[in-house]
């Protein structure tokens, strides 16, 4: 199996283990419920063919109940692929990306009202040597059916930044995002970039990894306020005796203002995923590691700076650890997310540190587990999560499956 993962994470997962406790300790501090009754679907199961291999990213979901997004490899070329899912669970491969135009694109897609659909590579296109550092393309349907794909910019790590995740797109068409590394000058830390609808890219701004900013992006876009404002979060940077991640306003003015630093003890420690504002601006994201029990926590972020650990990961059978992706949020105030360890425990497929859960956060801070991956239904999810008007989930999972080669699933409560 080739894991598709970036220096950064690597270097992390490589580091001093998790502060080890029972998980009867852990129970003690924070309120889980056990795991409500939910119906568990697989939709897809990837043969790693033409079909696509590990579905890294999240889903988007159209009007009609289509699911869409990305597999890091398999298609045509072995080169990834942006498929659809339709509600019946059919899948049909959009795009084949060959190498050119884009390598294993590990962020999901965004649709505009025509119907066309955005998105990133993490490598690939011309801009750099060897494995290239990133595309932003677009499909576009055509009338007799199939899509027809543009290359709309690739990165050349300086100055424009390498290895691009996820984009949002304002209103006049402008997609803006953040490359996990290259920028400006002597500035390699990665960038938050914009690129026009003609395909002109500006670096709105390089990190450089000081006390006063953050470096590395980590599978992390952006979001945008009702200001235009963007707010993220790095995987590194910000204190400099910790190093464990900022969360970031960057203003349209183009000064970058670190919200919060974490420390890389209880309140976290390297930030992942994109964060989600809720209507009052505050942030609510997750973090890789750290938190009171090291596994990882999910944190909101007040306009002010203040930090609050919502929940600390425990990780065994009762508990998820080391989230990647972030949380998605209903309008009661409820969170959703995913954790790529956890759940299952010994006895699975995945050992004993678990497959993966989904779980959901109340807004009294009650963690209950929706769903323990068990390896033939997924493993390692990593993508974030969408939820329906009938409150029903949608996400991909890594690896697991009928072949290994990941899942597309639906959580109905």
């Amino acid at each position: 199996m080739t894991l598709l993962k970036s220096v950064s994470r690597m270097r992390l997962r490589a580091a001093s283990a998790p502060l080890a406790l029972t998980v009867a300790f852990g129970l003690s501090l924070i309120a889980i419920q056990s795991l409500q009754a939910q119906t568990f679907t697989v939709l897809h199961s990837f043969t790693g063919g033409p079909d696509g291999a590990y579905p890294y990213a999240g889903l988007l979901r159209d009007t009609s109940g289509n699911l869409y997004s990305t597999t890091a490899a398999g298609g045509s070329s072995n080169q990834g692929t942006v498929f659809e899912v339709d509600a019946s669970g059919t899948e049909t491969v959009l795009h084949s990306f060959s190498g050119a135009d884009g390598v294993s694109p590990y962020a999901g897609v965004i649709m505009d009202a025509k119907g066309d659909l955005y998105g990133s590579t993490q490598y690939g296109g011309s801009g750099c040597s060897g494995t290239g550092c990133g595309t932003v393309f677009e499909l576009t349907p055509k009338a007799g059916g199939g899509w027809t794909e543009t290359v709309l910019f690739e990165f050349a790590f300086n100055p424009h930044g390498a290895y691009p995740f996820g984009l949002i797109r304002d209103a006049k068409g402008d997609l803006y995002g953040a490359t996990e590394a290259g920028g400006t000058g002597s500035n390699i830390e990665g960038t938050v970039f914009k690129v026009s609808t003609a395909g002109k890219e500006t670096v709105l701004h390089s990190f450089t990894g000081s006390p006063s900013d953050g470096a590395f992006p980590e599978l992390a876009g952006v979001v945008m306020d009702a200001n235009g404002d963007l707010y993220g979060d790095t995987f590194e940077g910000g204190d400099s005796q910790s190093s464990a991640g900022v969360v970031y306003r960057l203003a349209k003015s183009g000064a970058l203002t670190v919200l919060y630093s974490f420390s890389g003890g209880a309140d976290g420690f390297a930030p992942m995923g994109t964060p989600v504002m809720d209507k009052h601006g505050n942030l609510y994201g997750t973090t890789y590691r750290g938190g009171s029990f090291g596994y990882g926590c999910v944190w909101k972020l007040s306009q002010k700076g203040k930090e609050t650990v919502l929940h600390s990961f425990v990780g065994g059978e009762l508990d998820g650890s080391l989230p990647e992706a972030g949380v998605v949020l209903d309008a009661q105030g409820n969170l959703y997310g995913v954790t790529t360890e956890g759940g299952s425990g010994s006895g699975t497929a995945c050992g004993k540190d678990g497959c993966g859960t989904v779980y959901e956060l109340s807004k009294d801070g009650t963690l209950t587990l929706l769903h323990r991956f068990t390896g033939s239904d997924g493993e390692y999810p990593v993508g974030g999560l969408i939820l329906d008007a009938n409150r029903n989930l949608y996400g991909t999972a890594q690896y697991g499956g009928s072949d290994d080669y990941g899942t597309v699933w639906k959580l109905t409560p």
